[in-house]
C-alpha cells in the first residue's frame, strides 16, 4: 500500500500528439514532390505541473490542437522539404503562441519514395516506396534568457541495409575456451546503419532562430553523411565493423564544421557459408563459398560515437 508519509514531486514531463501522418505534395514544377512524414510534438513547462498534480487542465494545449497546428504549418511552410527547419518552425510555433510553454521537442520521420521510370524517364507525379530507411530530426528548442531560445538538434538515417561481397575481415581476435568462431580473411559485409549527427548551434534570439538556422545547408549534410557511409562501407578494405565505422564518422565530422558528434549502431548481419560436404563431397567453404545461409539472430551490434576534439574546424 501507498505511504502517504513519503513525499514526492513531479520529476519532469512532456506531452503532446504523436504519430501526425503527414503527406505534402509540392507542385511548384511540373515534376511533383513529396514529403511523407511521421510528427511527433510534445510540450514541457512548469505550468503544465498542476495538470498531473492538481488536475487541472488550466493550462493544456489540447493533444489534437497540436495535431492540428502540424497540418495548418506544413501549408504555410516553405521549408517542409527540410525537416531541420519544419521541425524548429513548429517548436518555435508553439513557444511563440503559448507563453507558458517553456519548452517543444520535435520529432520527425521522413518515409522513402523515389520517383518512378516509365519507358526509361523519370515519371513526373508517380513513385515507389524505395525500402524501410528513413531521414530522421529531432529538435528541442527551450525558453533562454533575454528572449533568446536555445536549440538542442540531432539528425539521422535509420534502416539502410547495406551488404557487399568481399573487401572484409575479422581476424586476430582474442581466442579462448569460449571461442568457436573461426578466423575469416575474407567474409560477406552487411548490416542496417542507423546513424545520427548532433549539430552545434549556439543560442539565439528568438527573432533570429529561424533565419540563423536557415544558413545551415541540412539537407546537403543529410545527403554527404548518407554518401560517406555508403562510400566508405562499400570502398573499406574492413579489418572489423569497428574500424570502418570510425572512418565513417570522422570523415563526416571532418567535412562539416556545424557538426560535433556523430554517433553510429551497426548490427552484424551474418552470413555463413553452407557446409555442403554431405551432398558428393560438394566444396562451400572458405575459398569455395558462394551458397550462404543469413542468419539475423543473434547478431553482434556495434555502436560508437565520435566527437570533434575541441579547437579544431572542419571543411565546410
Amino acid at each position: 500500500m501507498a505511504n502517504p508519509s513519503v513525499n514526492v514531486y513531479l520529476d519532469k514531463q512532456e506531452y503532446g500528439k504523436d504519430k501526425v501522418r503527414l503527406l505534402k505534395v509540392h507542385r511548384d514544377s511540373k515534376d511533383h514532390r513529396i514529403d511523407d512524414l511521421t510528427i511527433r510534438c510534445l510540450l514541457s513547462g512548469a505550468s503544465f505541473t498542476t495538470s498531473y498534480t492538481e488536475a487541472s487542465n488550466k493550462a493544456v494545449v489540447a493533444t489534437d490542437s497540436v495535431k492540428n497546428t502540424c497540418y495548418v504549418l506544413a501549408k504555410s511552410s516553405k521549408v517542409v522539404d527540410t525537416l531541420e527547419l519544419f521541425a524548429a518552425e513548429l517548436a518555435n510555433h508553439f513557444l511563440n503562441t503559448y507563453a507558458w510553454i517553456e519548452g517543444a521537442h520535435v520529432t520527425i520521420i521522413r518515409h522513402r519514395w523515389a520517383r518512378m521510370n516509365i519507358d526509361s524517364k523519370p515519371h513526373t507525379h508517380s513513385f515507389w516506396r524505395d525500402g524501410d530507411e528513413t531521414r530522421q530530426t529531432e529538435i528541442l528548442i527551450k525558453r533562454g534568457a533575454n528572449g533568446r531560445r536555445t536549440v538542442d538538434l540531432k539528425s539521422a538515417i535509420a534502416g539502410l541495409l547495406v551488404l557487399k561481397t568481399t573487401g572484409s575481415s575479422f581476424e586476430d581476435f582474442v581466442r579462448d575456451e569460449y571461442t568457436t568462431l573461426i578466423e575469416a580473411k575474407d567474409r560477406i559485409l552487411s548490416t542496417c546503419v542507423d546513424a545520427n549527427w548532433e549539430f552545434n548551434i549556439p543560442s539565439v534570439s528568438t527573432e533570429n532562430l529561424l533565419s540563423s538556422m536557415g544558413q545551415i545547408p541540412f539537407n546537403k549534410i543529410y545527403d554527404s553523411v548518407r554518401d560517406v557511409t555508403c562510400k566508405t562501407f562499400a570502398e573499406d578494405e574492413s579489418a572489423s565493423v569497428q574500424a570502418t565505422l570510425y572512418k565513417m564518422a570522422a570523415q563526416s565530422i571532418q567535412n562539416w564544421m556545424w557538426l560535433d558528434r556523430v554517433s553510429y549502431a551497426l548490427p552484424n548481419r551474418h552470413f555463413f557459408a553452407v557446409d555442403l560436404s554431405y551432398f558428393r563431397g560438394t566444396k562451400n567453404l572458405a575459398e569455395h563459398a558462394d551458397v550462404y545461409q543469413p542468419l539475423s539472430d543473434p547478431s553482434g551490434l556495434i555502436t560508437a560515437t565520435v566527437a570533434r576534439a575541441p579547437r579544431t574546424s572542419a571543411r565546410l
